[in-house]
């Protein structure tokens, strides 16, 4: 999958793309929306909006939604619809700022029951086993559904001209709700990974190996997805244009939901937010002196300067992202013949309770650690409420009882999101990742796998997975090599664990071993990859996508 020159634009009066994650950054579809913006808003200007759920308070604002009361003034002051729908309008604080409207859907909640109800009769959609977030993600789609009718019919637009994007199963009874309401419209529906496809992996599951085994309707009702997953099967066969981020998810959605996606919308990345050269360096200098000063406090020991800095973040799903692997990796590692000392970090959100009090500068300065009201594990800097039962943690522990991580290989988990304000690290992680040597992202189940091509385009080089779609991209368009290309995909199945950690640590100890010129290579050969995914190609895709829904539409009605 080649990238290749945007085509001439289709005349389109209003974008309206919806997602849970506007303004509202808790997955990865936030960093696909926000670094997709900038390009989108170039070609489309005050015709773009997003439209995000308004979770929001006085004491708890969106820190990236700048109120705006200007922007569609005598819109906002509406109740919207006959579901008293109020909104807030602004613009979301990212490269391009685009115009944002932010939804308060609590009046759709007494009209959910007769709105299932109509979901099933004019669509087949079972909500009779919903639970959990269903009715939320509902209320919300549907709230949106009609700001894009209300919007456009202030706005004075032809229907014909509107474009509604949605995104993820959490939206979809948006888009059924506007083909009801407002018919004209054409209607995107992209599936950022299938409900029942996480699901099989996060149960435990063998995805692969028994992949073509697989019927979407009799996992949902032996996993308790009935209403999710007729949801979303629904929208994606009602769409005008069903799209998947990868191949990999584009045949998930065939099998499982039944349907193959007419377009496949690979994420891109917006190099806006990579900094400048100097910036860069003060970055790394300021990063790597906040990581060794944690490192040794937590081991009471000295790193010398060369230490190597290896890291994996991204969402905390112990098996989906490969964490486990990782982990089990780093104890290869420490049985191949490299001396090179590691600093191996774990950076993903858990359940913390607070911040180690031993870490904390502010309580601990003129102490000695032993003083502190509490000093935990060697290997975490924020006590968790669940310890005990922690994946990540409790495997950590085990290895170092175990004996096989510990003198060569220092893993340090900070289970935090960091956000910059996190009582110990207070550096964000974009701001953090310059101090890293190399990323490791063995995933398991990842539709694209944002974590990895962030690191390319910062210049840290990564071992990731086949079994990724950014992975397979790899595959598809570059040499797989951390020197030529900064990437290194190593395959995975549902029967080479330990292969595979054996590979990434004898991977890793090579790197490790690496003279600077080739180090030097790798990061430069890691930003001229990344380059090739720039919005600026990428964006062709979905062009693509929306001529496809436009004659799809012009087909319908």
């Amino acid at each position: 999958m080649e990238a290749e020159k945007p085509v001439a634009l289709e005349k389109i009066g209003l974008l309206a793309e919806t997602s849970w994650e506007v303004c509202n950054k808790i997955g990865g579809i936030y960093t696909v929306l926000s670094t997709k913006a900038k390009v989108l808003q170039e070609a489309y200007g005050e015709n773009l909006v997003f439209i995000g759920p308004d979770v929001w308070s006085d004491t708890n604002p969106s820190p990236c939604f700048k109120e705006s009361k200007s922007l569609f003034k005598n819109f906002s002051k509406k109740n919207i619809g006959d579901f008293n729908i109020k909104i807030r309008c602004g613009h979301w604080d990212i490269p391009g700022s685009p115009q944002v409207i932010l939804v308060k859907f609590d009046g759709v909640y007494p009209h959910l029951n007769s709105m299932f109800a109509t979901m099933w009769e004019k669509f087949g959609v079972d909500s009779m086993h919903e639970y959990g977030d269903y009715r939320e993600g509902c209320a919300f789609a549907v709230a949106a559904a009609v700001v894009v009718r209300n919007l456009a019919e202030h706005l004075g637009k032809d229907p014909k001209e509107v474009f509604a994007h949605f995104n993820e199963w959490t939206t979809g009874m948006g888009l059924l709700y506007l083909r009801l309401i407002m018919p004209e419209a054409a209607t995107l529906f992209t599936t950022h990974a299938t409900s029942i496809g996480r699901s099989i992996c996060g149960n435990g599951k063998p995805l692969y190996d028994y992949f073509d085994g697989y019927n979407g309707d009799q996992m949902a009702g032996e996993l308790n997805m009935e209403a999710k997953h007729s949801l979303e099967k629904t929208t994606a066969k009602t769409a005008d244009c069903f799209t998947a981020v990868s191949e990999i998810t584009a045949r998930e959605a065939e099998k499982l939901l039944d349907i193959r996606p007419q377009a496949i919308t690979p994420n891109g990345f917006e190099p806006g937010f990579v900094p400048g050269d100097r910036k860069y360096k003060t970055l790394r200098k300021k990063g790597r002196a906040k990581i060794f000063s944690i490192a040794e406090k937590l081991k009471g020991k000295k790193f010398p300067e060369d230490t190597l800095i290896v890291a994996t973040s991204g969402r905390n799903e112990y098996r989906n992202k490969g964490l486990d692997l990782y982990l089990d990796s780093l104890a290869e590692y420490e049985q191949t013949d490299s001396q090179k000392e590691l600093i191996a970090l774990v950076l993903v959100p858990a359940w913390v309770s607070h911040p180690c009090e031993d870490l904390n500068e502010n309580k601990t300065k003129g102490k000695g650690n032993n003083q502190t009201s509490e000093k935990g594990p060697d290997y975490i800097t924020h006590m968790l409420h669940n310890m005990d039962y922690d994946s990540v943690a409790r495997r950590i522990d085990n290895l170092e009882k175990e004996h096989k991580i510990g003198d060569g290989v220092n893993v340090i988990y900070i289970p935090c999101y960091l956000d910059g304000n996190d009582g110990i690290v207070n550096i964000s992680y974009y701001d953090l990742l310059p101090a890293v040597d190399i990323t490791i992202f063995p995933s398991y189940y990842e539709p694209w796998g944002y974590t990895p091509l962030e690191s390319i385009a910062f210049g840290i080089p990564t071992i990731t997975s086949d079994k990724s779609g950014f992975g397979q991209w790899i595959l598809s368009n570059n040499k797989n090599s951390l020197y030529e290309t900064g990437v290194r995909v190593v395959p995975r199945n549902d029967s080479n664990y330990q292969e595979v950690a054996h590979e990434i640590g004898r991977q890793l100890s090579e790197f490790s071993k690496a003279p600077a010129d080739s180090r030097k290579l790798s990061m430069e050969s890691a930003m001229t990859t990344a380059e090739k995914a720039d919005w600026k190609y990428f964006i062709f895709y979905y062009y693509t996508a929306f001529i496809t829904a436009k004659n799809r539409r012009d087909q319908r009605i």
